[in-house]
């Protein structure tokens, strides 16, 4: 079920033109989110957050972040989790939805992009380091 196989096969350019069809219609041309993303909207979800490095995306793991993308935010968060976010399983094969981390993941900065490959790792392993 994870994308994990698809990774070192996809190229982030590959997911520009999914990322422009499916996602920037609410979080933005340029990974930039809905503006007052931080603040509930008046019937209580979340505006659509930035993908860019003001985000959080980065503070995810790949699993995670391709679960989200495939099933939903109610997939981890529960189904009591209330949200405009389409699953997009049936709409996106496992590998768009790579291809669009993907691109999404390489436009981070260098410290952002790190952050992410440790929380790739076991916890275990994520306690080790300094």
């Amino acid at each position: 079920m994870l994308a994990a196989s698809f990774w070192p096969l996809v190229a982030p350019s590959d997911g520009r033109a999914t990322y422009a069809e499916h996602c920037a219609g609410c979080h933005g041309a340029n990974l930039e989110g809905a503006p007052d993303w931080q603040q509930r909207l008046p019937d209580g979800r979340w505006p659509p957050p930035p993908h860019d490095a003001t985000g959080h995306t980065w503070h995810h793991s790949d699993a995670q972040l391709f679960q989200i993308v495939r099933n939903g935010p109610q997939s981890i968060l529960g189904p009591q989790y209330q949200t405009d976010m389409p699953a997009f399983a049936g709409t996106l094969s496992d590998r768009d939805i790579a291809t669009v981390l993907a691109y999404i993941k390489s436009t981070w900065p260098p410290d952002e992009r790190a952050y992410q490959e440790l929380m790739n790792r076991p916890p275990a392993e994520r306690l080790q380091q300094p």
